[in-house]
């Protein structure tokens, strides 16, 4: 009986050892959006049930996320800064992209502004937040939303106003931004997720306002992105197209579809768009 216990403990152990052996795990970077709001804590665990993959996660500006998947140091890329994308993908470091879901940007700020943009256009905004010098924060981190922000002021002003004292550079994710445009009384640029999230954390404390919304203009697309095995010949190619697979399948989409804060739907999913 003693033996007979020692090699069941024996068998049982070094199946432990060969389940860590085989454990999956794929590696991913992606926006600080996707992970500030909670997102990934509902589709990491799902995807686990659903494969077995454990997925892990760096969340940084989409700029650092494309670095990472072009220096082999991650096998999927879930980011928003679409002509960025397109650039990566030429250029070979990456493959298959898809659309997952997209919500929108929102020009946000101290509540005392709401008279002042109160049914203005985008132009009109950028114009006036030039012309009476509000502080302005923006991510300043190469980020998909940093590059949208410095794209609208382009568009509409015709330059980046980055040596304008009143343009503040935080050079970090977007909560922290946004946290840091209340502590200025300033206005910037937010994708609505994140600030839907920034709203839960308020505790009683008077919020930043939605300023501006609605433009076409401020729409916020998501892709999937594999890396390229033939860029990268260590990458885990074969579970990053799976992952693909599955967050725009119908399973995945639902799961972005019914994700909500305090019963604020933060994205919609345009995999079948």
């Amino acid at each position: 009986m003693f033996d007979l216990n020692i090699k069941s403990l024996m068998i049982g152990f070094l199946a432990l050892c060969l389940y860590n052996i085989n454990a999956q795990e794929l590696k991913m970077a992606t926006t600080t959006s996707t992970d500030n709001t909670g997102l990934l804590d509902v589709l990491a665990p799902a995807f686990k049930k659903d494969t077995g993959i454990e997925l892990k996660w760096v969340s940084v500006g989409t700029g650092n996320a494309l670095k990472l998947g072009e220096n082999c140091d991650v096998d999927v890329l879930l980011v928003h800064s679409p002509k960025a994308e397109e650039k990566y993908i030429q250029k070979g470091f990456g493959i298959d992209r898809k659309p997952v879901m997209y919500n929108d940007f929102v020009i946000i700020g101290n509540r005392r502004y709401s008279k002042l943009f109160s049914g203005k256009n985008l132009k009109e905004a950028f114009n006036t937040i030039k012309k009476d010098k509000i502080k302005f924060v923006s991510r300043g981190d190469k980020s998909g939303t940093n590059d949208r922000e410095i794209a609208l002021w382009k568009e509409t002003e015709g330059n980046l106003p980055e040596k304008e004292k009143w343009y503040i550079q935080s050079g970090q994710g977007m909560l922290a931004t946004i946290n840091i445009t209340d502590e200025q009384n300033a206005i910037t640029l937010s994708d609505r997720g994140t600030y839907i999230k920034y709203l839960s954390t308020l505790k009683g404390k008077k919020p930043l306002v939605i300023l501006v919304e609605g433009d076409d203009a401020l729409k916020n697309f998501y892709s999937i992105i594999p890396i390229n095995p033939k860029k990268c010949k260590n990458v885990n190619y074969k579970d990053a197209v799976l992952f693909s697979d599955w967050i725009t399948s119908t399973k995945g989409q639902n799961i972005i579809k019914d994700f909500k804060i305090n019963n604020y739907k933060l994205f919609t999913p345009n995999a079948k768009d």
